[in-house]
């Protein structure tokens, strides 16, 4: 796994190659320099208030290797409420550590910004939610406080504040630019406007509970079949339940069809931001014919609360399969007319290309994840990687380019579209067969003693990971639900320097991430 290190792996059970092991303080930070010189990636950091039980806060790591999943646990003295920090090895920790001090109120050792991320005056400094103790404070009020958002100088730059309330229903999310005229020198985010309490919501829960099931679908609603077949995945590892091979399947066909509904708005609404109105009028009808075939196959427009623990909620039988099947050759078709326009149209051309890009070099060294990242030279996607069921009888192809520009983002929404389209009719025709035929549910079985389990899945945006820690009475001590766009927030920032501002909705909307994905 990360070869070199003082520490024994467990397996976790599961379709996924996921391990999990205990470090020791002095091998923190030599961890994370082996998985990046490995070539791996961080794939989150969050921390455990596991008191009264064990005594102990405890820091973990998820890294992504060429073998699975290391997930690394630093437990730390209550006397000394610091961690080795990570940020200075994988840049885009930085939030993820911010969020933690926060949260729990415990620091790495080198802090390099000790600014607040979640907290918006929402509650005291020396007040952390997370934390097991009892402050005291169940009502007060916080103080104001002054975001000190980073100034650049020199003549002719003035700032833009754009947010945290925008225009239409999108979420609050606040942008400072720098310019020059209307050349962005630098943008800087701020986010956590809507702080939800999902993790603080979670610890009142048994994992099988059907709120603990329904909140883990509604982390991010454009991801609700990724979450929740996560947090599924997570379940049935900490109860080493076996998921029938049909139940299986169809989350694969659930999941697919939620990046394709995905894929379709998007397509649509980049062809709107460079001033193409035909093209989101065409793709909102694809993607309205497309959700109502969900509601009818799936029991929700956007297949919410389809995937439960032990399987899925119901089986589409062979009539909707069949519909199901007639959709794909239609969307195909006319999706490959809409990507001639596209490609041809000169206008939306002289907008896509050479704009927003980030470079391969540059999505390595900050962690570019997911369809962004693969858009950036970054060729990783978990359904060919490691081929968990049903993908490796399915042949699951990743798609990728090193252009890393809106085009290059644009060109990987289409053959990623055709890719899913493939795979769902491959689905279809392979559930009809006998092989597959029969349950569609298993019962986990939780015990009472403590347990932990993971579920590690590729969403329509990236990598989602939910990590799952019980207590000995089965109840929840920790549920840490984890979105891509924490890694790829910071890489927008990036890359639209040197853009105009009229362009940042085109290059923002061809990342499309996830606020309230990071907003738990």
């Amino acid at each position: 796994m990360l070869p070199g290190l003082n520490c024994t792996f467990d397996k976790l059970p599961g379709p996924m190659p996921i391990f999990r092991a205990r470090l020791a303080r002095k091998s923190w930070k030599s961890a994370a320099s082996l998985a990046r010189s490995l070539g791996g990636r961080l794939v989150s950091l969050w921390a455990t208030d596991g008191r009264p039980i064990d005594g102990q806060i405890t820091v973990h790591a998820a890294f992504a290797t060429g073998s699975g999943l290391a997930w690394l646990t630093l437990p730390l003295a209550d006397s000394l409420r610091l961690y080795p920090e990570v940020d200075d090895v994988f840049p885009e920790a930085l939030r993820m550590q911010r969020a933690i001090a926060d949260l729990l109120g415990i620091l790495p050792e080198e802090r390099r910004d000790a600014r607040p991320w979640l907290r918006h005056d929402a509650w005291p400094a020396d007040y952390h939610p997370l934390l097991r103790e009892r402050t005291g404070r169940e009502t007060f009020r916080a103080a104001s406080e002054l975001y000190a958002f980073v100034t650049v100088e020199g003549d002719g730059v003035h700032e833009i504040p754009v947010g945290p309330v925008h225009a239409g229903i999108i979420e609050p999310g606040h942008f400072r630019f720098s310019v020059v005229g209307e050349k962005v020198l630098r943008l800087e985010e701020r986010f956590g406007y809507t702080h939800k309490g999902i993790e603080k919501r979670f610890e009142s829960h048994r994992p099988l509970d059907p709120d603990a099931v329904r909140l883990a679908a509604r982390v991010s609603g454009d991801s609700t079949v990724a979450y929740g077949w996560a947090y599924a995945m997570a379940v049935e590892s900490a109860s080493a339940c076996a998921v029938p091979l049909r139940a299986q399947w169809l989350r694969a066909l659930a999941l697919e069809r939620e990046r394709v509904a995905n894929h379709l708005g998007d397509l649509g609404a980049l062809g709107n931001d460079a001033g193409f109105a035909f093209g989101l009028a065409q793709f909102s009808r694809l993607k309205e014919d497309w959700l109502r075939l969900n509601a009818a196959a799936l029991g929700h427009r956007y297949a919410m609360d389809y995937v439960i623990p032990g399987g899925v909620r119901d089986d589409p039988g062979h009539v909707l399969l069949e519909a199901i099947a007639r959709q794909c050759s239609d969307i195909q078709r006319e999706v490959t007319r809409l990507r001639s326009i596209y490609d041809e149209h000169a206008g939306l051309q002289d907008r896509f290309a050479g704009t927003g890009r980030v470079a391969p070099e540059l999505a390595a060294r900050l962690g570019l994840t997911g369809l962004a990242g693969r858009a950036s030279g970054q060729a990783h996607d978990l359904r060919s990687d490691f081929q968990p069921v049903p993908y490796d009888a399915l042949g699951a192809v990743c798609v990728s380019s090193r252009a890393g520009d809106v085009a290059a983002r644009v060109a990987v929404r289409f053959d990623e579209t055709f890719e899913s389209l493939r795979l769902i009719r491959a689905i279809g025709a392979r559930l009809q067969e006998a092989s597959i035929q029969g349950s569609i549910h298993a019962a986990p079985q939780i015990g009472s003693t403590g347990a932990s389990g993971a579920g590690w899945v590729e969403g329509w945006r990236g990598e989602v990971l939910v990590a799952l820690e019980l207590d000995p009475h089965g109840v929840i001590r920790r549920c840490h639900c984890h979105d891509p766009s924490w890694q790829n927030w910071p890489l927008l920032e990036h890359a639209v320097i040197g853009n105009i501002v009229p362009d940042f909705p085109l290059i923002n909307k061809s990342f499309n991430l996830s606020y309230s994905g990071q907003d738990l």
